[in-house]
């Protein structure tokens, strides 16, 4: 990384180049928790927009890939702390060539994706709070409840970009009434979780240094973070590659179908096709979810929830 630029209205600005093909969209694109997440944005010029609350305060960070290296900017009290990083969460320290594809579908996705790399934020809140918001609900109504809160009790994304929202410090999170929790379609099993979660912050965020065994052990000592949860927040916050997602709804089927046209394996079945990968299983269903096969439906989309009508 080139030295520290002095910070201007216009923030603060590097430039790296990373050491192999980088595709942007496929290294961000776990980030954005919906269409309209008020701390992501991807404008049709090919760059990436995203706000954070790091150690340091808000920050919010703008990607544009430019000539095979990325321009990166960023603007608030975390500026410096998100392009320190800046290589880590493109994925610098992730090892592609580690995994070995023992499939053809796995081996001719992984030629066609060569930008994929897998990220890591070096922040876990801001992964494992819309990961609870998820569980046990459809997509929808956790992105609703996510883009509700943030623009509610969040703050104005600092730089010239108008409309985002940086995510809510810990005391926000834990003053939030549990009514507005109601309005958003949080349930109070959910909320509770994220209540426990952010008393705890500081000793969740240092998970984020932790090797992915003893972070995903952390985190589960907080009632109601379980695997799925603590899979969902490290593949992110730790860029974990073996961090598999167990208790999913649809994963097992799609792995399934994928990789041996079972659409109805379960956990079990799911693990022990991804066995081969041992220590690369995130990666392979990254790939497999990348590829495209995935089993025709056969029953309607899932129907939202209001229980704010409730």
């Amino acid at each position: 990384m080139p030295g520290r630029a002095a910070p201007t209205t216009a923030g603060i600005t590097r430039t790296w180049t990373p050491p192999g093909p980088l595709d942007l969209g496929l290294v961000l694109g776990p980030l954005r928790r919906g269409p309209a997440d008020p701390a992501f944005r991807a404008p049709l010029d090919g760059s990436f927009w995203r706000t954070s609350r790091t150690p340091e305060g808000p920050g919010t960070l703008h990607l544009a890939a430019r000539h095979g290296a990325v321009e990166a900017t960023a603007w608030g009290r975390g500026a410096d702390w998100l392009l320190d990083r800046l290589p880590c969460l493109l994925g610098a320290s992730d090892d592609p060539s580690a995994f070995v594809p023992r499939h053809r579908l796995l081996a001719e996705t992984q030629r066609r994706r060569p930008g994929l790399r897998l990220g890591r934020t070096g922040l876990v809140l801001e992964s494992l709070i819309p990961s609870v918001l998820e569980q046990k609900v459809t997509t929808d109504e956790a992105y609703r409840a996510w883009r509700l809160l943030l623009r509610k009790y969040g703050e104005p994304a600092p730089g010239p970009v108008k409309g985002m929202h940086v995510m809510p410090a810990p005391r926000t999170w834990s003053l939030i009434p549990s009514w507005e929790w109601h309005r958003a379609g949080v349930d109070s099993k959910r909320s509770s979780t994220i209540l426990r979660a952010v008393r705890v912050a500081g000793r969740l965020e240092e998970a984020a240094a932790m090797a992915p065994e003893d972070a995903a052990a952390r985190l589960r000592l907080v009632p109601g973070i379980g695997p799925w949860t603590a899979a969902e927040t490290l593949q992110r916050s730790n860029g974990a590659p073996d961090a598999v997602t167990v208790g999913d709804l649809h994963l097992p089927g799609t792995v399934g179908y994928a990789l041996a046209g079972n659409r109805d394996a379960d956990d079990a079945a799911m693990l022990e096709l991804l066995a081969p990968y041992a220590g690369q299983r995130h990666r392979a269903t990254r790939l497999i979810l990348l590829s495209g096969r995935t089993p025709p439906r056969r029953a309607p989309r899932m129907a939202p929830r209001d229980i704010a009508r409730l």
